[in-house]
Formats: C-alpha cells, sequence, structure tokens
C-alpha cells in the first residue's frame, strides 16, 4: 500500500545545487534542486508529494530479518560437547579418546582432563590431541572423567578482555577458585561452569565487563546471567 502527502511550497533561493523551499505556514527546508521540474526558478511555486511504500517496507524488512537469521544460525552455533570413548584399559591406567571437535566459529584455547571433578596437571593435551593417557589409577574404583574444550569466539580478542579487566581494576585467571568474584564466560557449561554454581560465584557475559567500565563502577551481575547447560561425562568402572 502507497500512502501519499502533498505539500505545496514557494521556491527561494536556488543555488549551488540547492534551493531554498518556503511552506505556506513559513517553514523553510532545503531541497536537491537536481531534482525540481525543468523551468523552476525563484518564486516558482510547486508541490512536493511524499509518498509511504508499505508494501516495499514490509519486504525490506523481511529480507532484512531473513538475513539476520541466516547470521544467527551461521555464526551462534556453541561447540558440540567432546565424544568420548575407552581406547584401552589396564589395572592402573586407561587411554581415552574422542572424536574431532566440532567447534563452529570458536577458537579452541585448550583442551583439559578432570577426573572425579579434579583438573589433571598431567598430562598436558596438545590442540591437536584426540587421546590422552590417564595414570595412577586404583584398581576396583570407579572413575568418572570429563574432557573440557577451552574455547573462545566473539567480535573482541581475548587479549582486549583481558585489558579491560586491568582497566576496571580486576585482575584475569586461568582457573577457578573460590577466590574468584566473577566467572565471564559465554556459554554456560563444564566444570567451571558447575564450580561458580556450587561456590555461589555469578557466571557473566563479557558485556558485563564492557558495562562496568561504561558506568565506572561495578554493575548488578543478574542482568549479565548466562543461561546453564550439562556437561559431557565418561564413567571408568575398574
Amino acid at each position: 500500500m502507497v500512502e501519499a502527502v502533498s505539500q505545496e511550497f514557494t521556491v527561494g533561493k536556488v543555488d549551488a545545487g540547492m534551493a531554498i523551499l518556503l511552506s505556506p505556514d513559513h517553514h523553510l527546508i532545503e531541497f536537491p534542486a537536481t531534482i525540481l521540474p525543468d523551468g523552476v526558478t525563484t518564486g516558482s511555486i510547486i508541490n512536493v508529494t511524499i509518498e509511504r511504500n508499505t508494501d516495499e517496507e514490509r519486504r525490506k524488512r523481511e529480507e532484512f530479518l531473513d538475513m539476520q537469521e541466516t547470521i544467527f544460525r551461521q555464526f551462534s552455533k556453541c561447540p558440540e560437547p567432546p565424544v568420548i570413548s575407552l581406547r584401552s584399559l589396564t589395572q592402573t591406567s586407561a587411554i581415552i579418546q574422542w572424536k574431532p571437535l566440532v567447534l563452529h566459529n570458536a577458537d579452541l584455547r585448550g583442551i583439559d582432563i578432570y577426573r572425579n571433578e579434579q583438573k589433571l596437571s598431567s598430562p598436558s593435551v596438545p590442540l591437536t590431541a584426540q587421546s590422552a593417557k590417564l595414570s595412577g589409577m586404583d584398581v576396583s574404583t570407579e572413575y568418572k572423567v570429563q574432557v573440557v574444550i577451552r574455547t573462545f569466539r566473539g567480535r573482541v580478542p581475548l587479549d582486549s578482555l583481558i585489558a579491560l579487566l586491568s582497566r576496571v581494576g580486576a585482575r584475569y585467571t586461568d582457573d577457578l577458585s573460590t577466590d574468584n568474584t566473577h566467572l565471564v564466560c559465554t556459554f554456560a557449561r563444564g566444570p567451571k561452569y558447575e564450580k561458580a554454581l556450587e561456590w555461589n560465584i555469578p557466571a557473566v557475559s563479557p558485556e558485563f565487563l564492557k558495562a562496568c567500565e561504561q558506568n565506572g563502577k561495578v554493575m548488578p551481575a543478574h542482568s549479565y546471567y548466562v543461561q546453564g547447560s550439562g556437561a559431557t561425562r565418561l564413567s571408568l568402572d575398574k
């Protein structure tokens, strides 16, 4: 549907490609002289008709929403949890393996192995690894093993977020402890998130840091909470 409104104007000064138009109620507007009818000069009276094309508005809006949805589907996928399996088992050790990681648009920062909720300092897992050996296991003991992938994704690089922490007077730690006041994350899952819930540490999005800097104070965390989900676990029964 096209809606049209017409307004009468008297042409004032025409100069440098612009025309000054005067309405009957003495409002002045600048108008491009190049789209005025031929022969229009100072003192000419013209009618300017403005049309609103709501059909085209609707089409453009639908086109924009479709583009937004396409971008969202392409760039908003979370990294998929590792698919873990047991490769081999002895009385005191086990080798676990996982399928190639599906990170979508995230960057891999590290792979951590947890045994019974405790992060193992050894073995150190390379980013390209697809298996790890667990030693020092006791006979007839059940173990819960987690493979945790640490990823980063966003428009702001991690180094920039760490610099932002410094500007607001905070400090970055790679590991989470009860000394931490906040957990900054994008995806609410994994041992760190579960520990944050257990220790009543707010898990907030990176937008929390930006808001703190912009307002010059620590903002309430509840407006920046991330929502929770599950974690991938593998149980070993020896």
